[in-house]
């Protein structure tokens, strides 16, 4: 289908809307309803942004929402401001979904928020912080910047009575506060979930996870510790005295006091065998096991 007309008519709208603004600043266009000219502008690139998504022009529309937002914004419309820009963000991200999104891009996001923000729409601005967080994690691989926005998020939440939503994003900084090797960061985190979840009846079996996690971190960094945490996690939670989980760290810890790779390597084989291990555990798990001498390094 050829959306050549289609363009060209945003085109020329964009040319409109340009005029328009232009009017409305001067000395005459301010006397002479200045306000309905932005607002006439304001509709223009809102189309123009619409007819560059029939014709699948993607970074154009983003060009022109943004346009339309920072119009709204003049005019205090800071609801449609902020719509704008999620749909400018949403356009910017389709511009080229195989390749990187730049920076710039993020601009129509971090203008939401500030919308958001002043608005005290924080559910919303915790949901556009879990968005700039993806963005960080999967597109520009900035991890330390994705932590800093699922940690605002989960605050956001956290004062929205959200507790559910706010350990999700808490959850996502401690896998990565882990992977990053801040382990105290991650046992603070994985400690502060079980916690929240362990006396809901919806929630309490993936408290015994949040224990394990905890309980690998404080083994990367001392296995003393890990023993300690593990005793206090049975009295606090007693449902984890009979996991899996915590079977398989008193073998682990045994087979690390004897520093006995292939029991190590044994123990873990025959958990995966029952739970599949994932890249995060895997990686967690050979970080011990490399703290014993001689060891090869793998769990093969």
């Amino acid at each position: 289908m050829d959306n050549s007309g289609k363009e060209k008519e945003a085109m020329q709208l964009m040319a409109e809307a340009d005029k328009k603004v232009k009017a409305s600043g001067s000395f005459l266009g301010g006397m002479f309803g200045g306000n309905h000219k932005v607002e006439d502008a304001c509709e223009m690139y809102a189309r123009a942004a619409n007819m560059f998504k029939m014709a699948k022009n993607w970074s154009a529309a983003g060009n022109a929402f943004c346009q339309a937002a920072r119009l709204h914004m003049q005019l205090q419309n800071k609801l449609d401001s902020a719509t704008s820009f999620v749909d400018a963000g949403n356009a910017y991200k389709k511009a080229d979904p195989q390749g990187d999104i730049t920076l710039s891009q993020l601009l129509p996001l971090n203008n939401t928020l500030r919308v958001c923000w002043l608005q005290g729409r924080f559910t919303i601005a915790a949901k556009h912080h879990i968005t700039i967080a993806e963005i960080y994690e999967s597109e520009l691989v900035d991890i330390e910047k994705a932590i800093a926005h699922y940690e605002q998020a989960a605050d956001y939440y956290k004062g929205e009575e959200s507790n559910s939503s706010a350990n999700k994003c808490l959850l996502k900084v401690g896998h990565y506060s882990a992977q990053l090797e801040q382990y105290q960061k991650a046992i603070e985190i994985y400690e502060q979930v079980a916690m929240s979840t362990m006396d809901n009846p919806l929630l309490k079996y993936n408290a015994k996870e949040y224990f394990f996690k905890a309980s690998l971190c404080h083994f990367i960094v001392d296995e003393l510790n890990a023993k300690l945490a593990i005793e206090k996690y049975e009295e606090m939670f007693p449902a984890f005295s009979d996991s899996r989980e915590l079977k398989l760290l008193k073998k682990l810890l045994e087979a690390h006091e004897e520093q006995n790779s292939e029991a190590f390597t044994e123990a873990v084989k025959e958990f995966d065998s029952v739970s599949r291990l994932d890249q995060w555990l895997t990686t967690m798990l050979l970080r011990i096991k490399k703290t014993i001498q001689g060891d090869a390094g793998d769990l093969k």
